[in-house]
């Protein structure tokens, strides 16, 4: 794919740090903001346009339709529009955009994405023995980073996950189903985007049932899951070392 300027529309700050790093190891200058607002914004304001834009689907305010419809209307020039998600969504979800790429996805996904063609989503495709770590994606970001940035990474995936098991924990005693199901959605995209295969089932799980009857059985799942993916990384660093 040849480099160009994306720019990436993510409210959740793990996914949006990670794809900028992995747009950025292919050559791509990448920019990155949190909302649809801040999308509009930047675009109204920038002296040239992008040669592509990606947009998550499901963020808080502007989002979805309403927002690939805003940014053409800001800037018509926008050579491609691609919709972003941990989740497929109907179709008409993706009014207003080129095409969808499912989280996570690789660089070869994004490349026929770019090219309108047709490319195997790669997000279920773990390694066999890999229920906790997708392997597969570890070792792609191994050699994208330095061992202290790699370790940052899976730090900062485990202290979000933490953060919004407590903010599921809250909604469910409050019977804020809509709260639950957003925090896991956010969950299940931010782990799938750094292989971790057993937290992302556990989120999407509890993004389509919602507050159930043992939901606090599954939150202590979250916990553990963190835990044994923790475990699995110092083997892993362990392993390397040696």
């Amino acid at each position: 794919m040849v480099p160009q300027r994306i720019l990436v529309v993510d409210d959740d700050a793990l996914s949006r740090d990670l794809l900028t790093l992995l747009l950025m190891r292919e050559g791509h200058a990448v920019e990155a903001v949190e909302s649809g607002e801040a999308a509009v914004a930047h675009l109204a304001g920038a002296a040239s346009l992008p040669g592509l834009v990606l947009v998550d689907l499901q963020m808080p305010g502007l989002s979805g339709n309403a927002l690939a419809h805003t940014l053409r209307e800001t800037a018509p020039g926008i050579p491609r529009l691609l919709a972003i998600s941990a989740s497929q969504p109907a179709d008409e979800a993706l009014n207003g955009f080129d095409g969808f790429l499912l989280k996570p996805f690789s660089m070869e996904a994004l490349a026929a994405a770019i090219r309108h063609e047709a490319h195997p989503s790669p997000n279920h495709a773990a390694s066999p023995n890999a229920n906790v770590l997708n392997l597969d994606i570890y070792r792609k970001l191994e050699t994208s980073m330095s061992p202290v940035k790699l370790a940052q990474l899976y730090e900062l995936c485990l202290s979000d996950v933490r953060k919004r098991v407590a903010m599921m924990r809250g909604a469910a005693a409050e019977g804020d189903d809509t709260t639950y199901r957003r925090e896991a959605h956010a969950i299940k995209g931010g782990c799938g985007l750094v292989g971790a295969v057993e937290l992302q089932t556990i989120a999407a799980s509890g993004e389509n049932l919602g507050i159930v009857a043992n939901h606090v059985a599954t939150l202590d799942e979250f916990l553990l899951a963190c835990d044994r993916l923790e475990r699995m990384l110092v083997a892993n660093k362990q392993f390397n070392a040696s």
